[in-house]
């Protein structure tokens, strides 16, 4: 293990909704530079996880750090700076269909430009370097001016990822980023997010294991809000995933 101080730290975490336990009890540290995969059926926990580690969604139990902060007791400016060091990919893509891609592309630095300059670039945008070399990054250079309604559904996926590029981020968390993909787009998304890991911590929740094994050197195992497994991913036994998937 690292002797660095984790990028996260989870110790005894818990997160109600009601009386339905979504997450359950649990401990994990992930360093800098990892590239994780976790896994887990539909209800598994991994929304909430990825919630948890973004600051969007609080515990109910246990501490939750990130990046030596402890987002359940830091106020609201420090949460703000710590979650700019976080770019998300949520699974909805949270995309406003009816601009161009510059416009939802320059929508991961809202937060960090003055007002003049957002409304600024919401009414003119112009394309930087910045943007340009996110779009190029994605292998969309030629749709900065496109329509975004008028993209495929691996091409709005790579938009959502160049809004995060813009960001610089020190940790990316994407959340089923390829469900909805064909087998080839998912492939050349997930390419996409592990090569980040080269430059941020990156941590992205799957269906599929085949996947994480082809893509990701570590693998979490989530099955009703509880860790089953952790491990490399070239250890990562059959039976684990038997029980991981296993009805009831």
């Amino acid at each position: 293990m690292s002797t660095a101080p984790p990028v996260v730290l989870l110790r005894g975490v818990g997160r109600r909704f009601g009386d339905y336990d979504a997450i359950t009890d649990l401990d994990l540290r992930i360093d800098a530079g990892e590239q994780v995969a976790v896994l887990g059926a539909s209800g598994a926990g991994k929304s909430t996880l990825l919630a948890l580690l973004n600051g969007s969604l609080r515990a109910t139990s246990g501490v939750v750090e990130v990046f030596g902060a402890n987002l359940g007791s830091i106020p609201p400016s420090r949460l703000a700076a710590t979650q700019r060091r976080i770019g998300t990919v949520s699974q909805r893509l949270d995309l406003v269909e009816q601009v161009r891609v510059l416009h939802n592309v320059n929508a991961g630095r809202l937060g960090v430009w003055s007002t003049a300059r957002s409304l600024g670039a919401l009414a003119w945008p112009r394309p930087d370097r910045v943007a340009t070399s996110a779009l190029e990054r994605v292998g969309l250079s030629w749709a900065v001016h496109q329509q975004t309604s008028r993209l495929s559904g691996g091409e709005r996926q790579r938009v959502a990822i160049a809004r995060v590029l813009v960001q610089d981020p020190e940790m990316v968390l994407a959340d089923e980023p390829v469900s909805s993909l064909d087998p080839a787009n998912a492939a050349d998304i997930l390419d996409l997010l592990s090569t980040l890991g080269r430059d941020a911590t990156t941590i992205v929740s799957l269906h599929q294991p085949e996947l994480a094994k082809r893509h990701f050197d570590r693998v979490l195992g989530l099955r009703k809000g509880r860790l089953l497994f952790d491990l490399p991913v070239a250890e990562m036994p059959d039976r684990a995933l038997d029980e991981l998937y296993a009805l009831g």
